[in-house]
């Protein structure tokens, strides 16, 4: 071969590789980005999002479209993000309820881990453990020495069998070492006229949905279940402190991508959700909102996930909740 047609030959392999790579990492174009969340409006998550999505679509000058896609324990949702173009104008609120559908279903038409690109946690909220004013109950250790003295006389209320709460109640049981029984309801409404009717003794509830009538004097907080006090809630102590060494739970939403998009991208839409984060605004309604933000990386998105799937699957199988 001669020399010029060697370099016209080498210069065609390089553009070529060139070409491959920019089809392969476009970068984020103008396009409005749709964030597909599995559950309906006005709950904490779907308002989580919402302000997060202002904020950054602020910073970054173009739209971000919320589309809400309740219902099937967020199969749905998921599986319309996993299927959608891997460019990073689809993306998926996730939340720890992705982590609790591995272990609830018999199968699901996506690998949770394997078909999501995490980009980034946005924030954990709380759940508690609350009881009627009027109950006997006045701390958390006083429910405990019921319980661990009345073995399956504490009735302890829950959204449907399989979520958050439900979980968490059963986690709380076996943590604490106690023999209960968690009875399911048809939703927050349904759980706190069951309490405030004295049907049940007390209930796991994520914090914002009761706090009204925790503040208002309906309801009374025996412990928030995090790793700390609700700032909503500073005198309320800790399931830890309460007595139930090595209780942590909290319910958390993040970002994710469909699988294959680039990391480039990955980065970006990354750092435009933590500089959302960070925001003393964006910060200051999250908490209004009891949430917590915490701005992370993609990795530590992915370690939690992988935690979380971990654990609420034991859970489910030791509790004996049915597959779905």
């Amino acid at each position: 071969m001669k020399r010029n047609q060697f370099i016209r030959a080498a210069l065609g392999v390089v553009a070529g590789v060139a070409l491959s790579a920019s089809v392969i990492a476009q970068p984020l174009s103008n396009r409005p980005i749709r964030v597909v969340v599995p559950f309906g409006p006005g709950g904490v998550a779907d308002l989580t999002i919402r302000t997060v999505a202002q904020k950054m679509s602020e910073n970054m000058g173009q739209p971000i479209v919320i589309e809400n896609k309740p219902g099937a324990g967020g199969v749905v949702a998921t599986d319309t993000v996993v299927k959608a173009a891997p460019d990073g104008h689809t993306l998926l609120l996730m939340s720890n309820g992705n982590a609790v559908s591995v272990g609830l279903f018999n199968s699901l038409p996506f690998d949770t881990v394997k078909d999501l690109a995490p980009v980034g946690v946005l924030g954990h909220f709380d759940l508690a453990i609350v009881v009627p004013a009027d109950s006997r109950f006045k701390t958390l250790p006083e429910l405990l020495a019921f319980a661990k003295a009345n073995p399956g006389k504490l009735n302890i209320a829950s959204i449907n069998a399989g979520s958050t709460q439900n979980l968490a109640a059963e986690l709380f049981k076996t943590t604490a070492g106690i023999d209960a029984q968690v009875i399911p309801f048809n939703g927050s409404p349904a759980v706190i006229t069951a309490l405030r009717g004295g049907q049940v003794d007390a209930a796991v509830e994520i914090l914002a949905p009761v706090l009204t009538q925790i503040t208002g004097g309906g309801l009374r907080a025996l412990a928030v279940t995090g790793d700390k006090r609700a700032a909503a809630l500073p005198n309320v102590p800790t399931a830890v402190e309460g007595g139930v060494a090595g209780f942590n739970v909290s319910s958390w939403n993040a970002l994710a991508a469909p699988a294959r998009t680039p990391a480039d991208i990955v980065v970006r839409l990354n750092k435009e959700a933590n500089a959302a984060l960070n925001d003393p605004e964006t910060r200051k309604k999250l908490a209004n909102l009891n949430v917590d933000a915490r701005p992370g990386t993609p990795q530590q998105l992915a370690d939690l996930l992988s935690s979380e799937i971990k654990r609420w699957s034991g859970v489910i199988d030791k509790a004996g909740i049915p597959k779905q």
